[in-house]
């Protein structure tokens, strides 16, 4: 008995036709597909483990204060030395106004002691020439009482005009000795002022260092942006009480320009080095390509940096390939890189064996 007879209509041959084109197509595309993620293995190392990169600091306040008032918004841009926030100051100018009234009483105090050197100085000067009068004055009483004592023997003289010479010496000597002794505490005096007004000078530079630091403290009242940047989420509200080295708000350095770090496996960085060109994609941007240049290659794998790094000799070790954070450069012009936020995913690749 014979089979029966298929009978394929044109419809079935289109179809059959349609069909296997199609699957060439697929078949040629999943091939070029294959053979080029075949030369991406080959030629390039890539990695999907990368973030963009920038300094975000804490704007801190350096005294402690109630705000009076705030001039920036959420996400705002701010140039070097703009006032984000102001403190009230008035408990800080009161204590610029006792420092600088202690500082003006200090310096008087220096003042009269100069004054008093002065005069203690002049006194000296006088008392010296006390002393070259009472000197001369015991001379001639020592050239008197001489011959009042020839005489004597002689009994030209009474005992009694003998007697009132030699008070005389005695008196001319102690007016000398005084004299002497007057001198030598007017210098005294003045060596003892002197010591004071070391001191003086002294409380002058300590109460000049005080009023500097209230000046100091009125100034941090006034906080103001480091650099150039860009304002993070405002969290602060007027009329808060702030505590010196309190964290107020955060700044995004833009002086600073942003990076990528970029986690290659270990087994993928033997080749790389310093100035190696860098093709860096990000799914904000899907299809646009940056360009940059390695910047340096970490000293220690990431978990070495880590809060608690991995102890292998604990027991329980199970071998994981580990990851080095490579730093890169974007070379790309500033408008082209200021796409790009800090937190960014990325995907960075390179050509193996490249140069430069």
């Amino acid at each position: 008995m014979s089979s029966p007879k298929k009978n394929y209509t044109e419809t079935d041959k289109l179809i059959t036709r349609i069909t296997a084109w199609a699957a060439s197509v697929i078949l040629v595309v999943l091939a070029g597909w294959g053979g080029y993620t075949l030369y991406q293995l080959w030629s390039y190392e890539e990695t999907n483990d990368a973030q963009v990169e920038e300094y975000i600091n804490p704007v801190t306040s350096r005294v402690t204060g109630y705000i009076s008032k705030i001039y920036y918004t959420d996400n705002q841009s701010v140039k070097a030395g703009d006032t984000l926030i102001v403190l009230d100051n008035n408990e800080y100018q009161i204590q610029q106004y006792e420092a600088e009234a202690a500082l003006a009483n200090a310096q008087a105090q220096l003042v009269v002691l100069q004054s008093s050197i002065a005069t203690s100085s002049t006194n000296a000067l006088v008392s010296q020439a006390q002393i070259g009068a009472a000197k001369a004055k015991l001379w001639k009483q020592e050239q008197e009482y001489d011959r009042y004592q020839k005489l004597l023997k002689a009994e030209s003289v009474t005992q009694q005009q003998f007697e009132n010479v030699k008070t005389a010496l005695d008196v001319a000597r102690a007016e000398y000795q005084a004299n002497l002794n007057a001198y030598q505490a007017s210098l005294g005096k003045t060596n003892d002022i002197e010591a004071q007004l070391a001191v003086a000078q002294a409380e002058v530079k300590r109460r000049e260092a005080i009023l500097e630091r209230a000046k100091l403290d009125v100034d941090y009242t006034v906080i103001r942006a480091p650099y150039d940047g860009k304002m993070g989420r405002k969290t602060i509200q007027k009329g808060q009480l702030i505590q010196a080295g309190q964290t107020l708000a955060f700044i995004v350095d833009q002086e600073q320009g942003k990076w990528v770090i970029a986690n290659f496996k270990e087994t993928q960085i033997k080749d790389m080095h310093e100035g190696q060109a860098v093709i860096v994609e990000t799914d904000a941007f899907p299809g646009e390509e940056f360009h940059g240049t390695i910047e340096s290659l970490s000293p220690a794998t990431g978990s070495r940096f880590s809060l608690l790094p991995p102890d292998n000799a604990t027991g329980n070790f199970v071998k994981i390939v580990q990851r080095i954070p490579v730093r890169i450069k974007l070379t790309d012009n500033v408008d082209k890189v200021d796409q790009l936020r800090a937190g960014m995913n990325a995907n960075v690749s390179l050509r193996k064996g490249q140069n430069s």
